[in-house]
C-alpha cells in the first residue's frame, strides 16, 4: 500500500528547546515521534539518541525483519540514554511511539504518553495507552481521557526509553484498510485537542494542510509544550 503523510514539530511558546524528535522514513515506511522528559536533563538528547538509532536501521530490510529490528533499535537507544544518565548520576529519558507499515499491517512500539490514534470510517480510536499516573485512573473508568490531559498529574508518565534497567514497550498491530489515517503525536498537541477535535480535523484536512492545522491548535490554545505532529495517509 502506498502512504502519504505529513508532519512537523514545535518548540511550541513557553519552552526555550525543542525535546521533540521526530522521524519519517517514507521509502521504509517507518515514522517516529519521540519526546524527551520535560524537566529533566537534556530530553532533546533523549529524543534524538531515539530517532537515530531508528534511522540507522537498514533500508535493505526485507519486512519480516522490520519488527524486531526496530525493537532491538529502541532497545539500543534505551541503553545509551541509560548509560550516559548513570555517568552524570541524572534522570534522562523519552517517549517513543515506532510505526511501520509492511505487508498491508501496520505496526507500532510505544512507551510513555506520546500517542498513536486511526481515523477509519469518520470514527476515531487511541491505539495506545498511555504510561502515566492517570492513565490508571482512566482504565479505572475515573475519568476520560480528555479529562485526564487536565489533571495535575498529567505530565508524570511510568515509562520512557532509558528510564530503568529494562526497556518496557508495548506493541499492537492491525490490517490497513484503504482510507485509513494515523496520528502520531506528542502530549504538546493532546493537551489541546479533545477527541472530538480530532476526529473533526482529520476527517476534513487534506494531507498537505492537516499536520499544520493540529498545530495551530495547540499554539492556539496555549502551546505550554513541544508539539509533534506525524499524519499519515493509506492509500
Amino acid at each position: 500500500m502506498r502512504l502519504r503523510y505529513s508532519a512537523t514539530t514545535h518548540v511550541g511558546h513557553k519552552r526555550k528547546v525543542n525535546e521533540d524528535t521526530i522521524l519519517a522514513l517514507p521509502d521504509q515506511q517507518i515514522f517516529v515521534v519521540s519526546d524527551g522528559m520535560g524537566g529533566h536533563a537534556r530530553g532533546d538528547y533523549a529524543s534524538q539518541t531515539v530517532v537515530e538509532a531508528v534511522a540507522m536501521l537498514d533500508p535493505d530490510l526485507a519486512p519480516a525483519q522490520l519488527m524486531p529490528a526496530l525493537r532491538d533499535a529502541l532497545a539500543r537507544a534505551h541503553e545509551v540514554i541509560h548509560a550516559e544518565a548513570e555517568a552524570h548520576s541524572a534522570t534522562i529519558g523519552a517517549t517513543v511511539v515506532a510505526f511501520l507499515v509492511a505487508q498491508g499491517h501496520f505496526a507500532a512500539f510505544w512507551a510513555g504518553d506520546s500517542r498513536l490514534y486511526r481515523l477509519q470510517n469518520d470514527q476515531i480510536d487511541l491505539l495506545t495507552t498511555d504510561h502515566s499516573v492517570v492513565a490508571s485512573y482512566v482504565m479505572a473508568g475515573q475519568m476520560s481521557w480528555d479529562e485526564a490531559e487536565q489533571h495535575p498529574e498529567s505530565n508524570a508518565i511510568t515509562r520512557a526509553v532509558g528510564v530503568g534497567d529494562v526497556l518496557e514497550l508495548d506493541k499492537i498491530r492491525g490490517a490497513l484498510v484503504t482510507g485509513d489515517r494515523f496520528l502520531i503525536c506528542s502530549d504538546g498537541l493532546t493537551k489541546y485537542a479533545t477527541f472530538n477535535m480530532l476526529k473533526r480535523i482529520l476527517g476534513k484536512e487534506p494531507i498537505e494542510t492537516v499536520a499544520e492545522t493540529l498545530l495551530n491548535v495547540a499554539l492556539t490554545g496555549g502551546g505550554q509544550d513541544n508539539i509533534s505532529i506525524i499524519v499519515i495517509d493509506v492509500l
